[in-house]
């Protein structure tokens, strides 16, 4: 049997590793992540119910989104290829009273650890930082049940997402760490979904989203020029 090569960047493991020590620090390093999360939730359950539904979180982090939805009484998987990271979130998980499945893996791999599928996969800010974006969704993909959707959060690839969500967000309003993003990482909607649907995936929504630094606050918008979140489907069984 052939072996599936690990689709993960050591550098990219290591540098969100490097921002551990406060991920669950709502003033700190991360705190981004703490100001998107609401937004990224209430997307979430505007496209399905999450109710006895099973979940994957597929790049959790810290679990700062996976913890979220299994408020939600979501049956809860958060995977993540930083160990680091999973114990993280398998701390702060049962400090929060919270039963969650954390696995150190990548997508590709997940058929290791569980043979059942899911009914919702997330996969957010993950694209851009892995070197094969094409194979996380395939992978996403075959793991999703019939009639499951995924949702996949990530940035634009042109000059405006350039300047604002590299330059502005990482050098001027410092709401990132420096270098988080690099541009050529970068996936345009049109990019995601002719893979997507190379896949069987269907899309049916595509959402803009930005950031107002006066209010301090995030918000959807009408274009997908920088940051968005895209919906998937696939078929149900006939």
């Amino acid at each position: 049997m052939s072996q599936i090569k690990p689709n993960i960047s050591l550098s990219e493991i290591e540098k969100f590793n490097g921002f551990s020590t406060d991920w669950w620090d709502e003033s700190g390093r991360m705190k981004s992540l703490h100001d998107i999360n609401p937004l990224r939730l209430e997307y979430i359950m505007l496209k399905t119910h999450l109710k006895g539904k099973r979940v994957l979180d597929v790049g959790c982090g810290g679990g700062i989104l996976t913890e979220q939805i299994a408020m939600q009484d979501a049956v809860t998987t958060g995977i993540d290829a930083s160990d680091h990271m999973i114990t993280i979130a398998r701390s702060h998980a049962k400090k929060s009273n919270l039963d969650i499945q954390y696995i150190n893996t990548d997508i590709e791999h997940i058929t290791r650890f569980t043979k059942k599928g899911f009914d919702v996969i997330l996969c957010m800010e993950l694209l851009e930082h892995v070197p094969d974006y094409e194979s996380v969704i395939l992978a996403c993909k075959n793991v999703l049940n019939p009639g499951g959707i995924i949702i996949f959060a990530t940035i634009n690839r042109n000059l405006l997402s350039f300047m604002l969500a590299i330059v502005c967000a990482e050098y001027v309003l410092g709401l990132l760490p420096k270098g988080t993003h690099d541009y050529s990482s970068l996936i345009k909607p049109a990019e995601l979904n002719r893979t997507c649907l190379g896949t069987g995936l269907k899309n049916f929504d595509i959402t803009g989203f930005s950031y107002n630094p006066l209010s301090q606050k995030y918000y959807f918008c009408k274009n997908s020029l920088v940051n968005y979140l895209a919906s998937f489907k696939s078929e149900p069984c006939i």
